[in-house]
């Protein structure tokens, strides 16, 4: 995978996540999405970057949501 095959991948990562977590605001989802993508710069076997910056992004936002839940 190349970097535009990757960074299209990623934001294809980030509109899922924007559905997912409809409440949040994009620029949010875009912050964890760009937080997490340096967590794997230096992975490289580049095909599964993509899968991995969306799953770390979306434990970001379950994070994010989970602490400013009002008990």
């Amino acid at each position: 995978m190349d970097r535009s095959e990757e960074n299209r991948a990623i934001a294809e990562a980030a509109e899922r996540l924007m559905k997912r977590f409809p409440d949040l605001p994009p620029d949010t989802v875009e912050r964890a999405v760009t937080d997490s993508r340096p967590e794997f710069e230096g992975n490289p076997i580049r095909d599964f970057v993509p899968l991995f910056v969306e799953r770390a992004a979306k434990h970001r936002l379950q994070n994010l949501i989970a602490t400013n839940r009002p008990d």
